[in-house]
């Protein structure tokens, strides 16, 4: 049986966020990214959806800082 949970290695995940693997352990540590989950001994990955819904929020969040720059720029 199929779960359609879809996991991703470190190759793939620093495509989509371009952040190196020290800077996703300080965010993991702190909360900030969503935890990594052990395949093995020697291996881990992210599960996809939690990395699309981070991906997501960071997106809905610059909302308010670029409406700003784009209102005081029209304004000048």
């Amino acid at each position: 049986m199929k779960s359609g949970v879809r996991v991703i290695r470190f190759k793939e995940l620093k495509e989509r966020v371009g952040y190196s693997r020290m800077h996703i352990d300080r965010l993991e540590k702190n909360g900030k990214f969503p935890r990594r989950i052990r395949l093995g001994e020697n291996s881990v990955a992210w599960v996809e959806s939690e990395v699309d819904d981070w991906i997501s929020a960071k997106m809905n969040g610059r909302g308010g800082a670029t409406a700003d720059v784009v209102l005081a720029t029209a304004e000048a």
